[in-house]
């Protein structure tokens, strides 16, 4: 083959009609992703955009939503016992998960249901 893939560009995520606000307060004022202005002719199509440094987040409406239970995104964290005093803090809902060996991991679901996955490799 000619071809290499490099990295992932985005993960797609979806949310219901009119989830935009709660997208925002999840990925933004939680998890502190910056919000990307979407290009002029995607913006019709309703949703919202997030990044932080190689991570891209799009949330796109659906319709006929449904939340992705088993399908997720993992997003890999340095200091992930950080990250889990700060949610504690802020009162978030999360599931530790002990059954990767050599992975400290939990999950969460973002407003609409959709599984995300944090890791950090010991």
């Amino acid at each position: 083959m000619g071809f290499k893939f490099e990295q992932f560009d985005h993960v797609q995520l979806a949310c219901p009609k009119g989830g935009e606000n709660q997208a925002r307060a999840f990925y933004q004022e939680l998890l502190g992703f910056h919000e990307v202005e979407k290009p002029e002719n995607l913006k019709k199509r309703g949703g919202v955009w997030f990044s932080d440094g190689v991570i891209h987040i799009h949330i796109g409406v659906e319709d006929v939503f449904l939340p992705a239970k088993k399908a997720h995104p993992a997003f890999r964290v340095k200091n992930i016992e950080s990250l889990k005093i700060y949610l504690d803090s802020k009162k978030a809902e999360y599931h530790v998960d002990n059954n990767l060996p050599g992975a400290n991991r939990f999950y969460m679901d973002d407003p609409f249901g959709n599984r995300i996955e944090f890791l950090e490799w010991l």
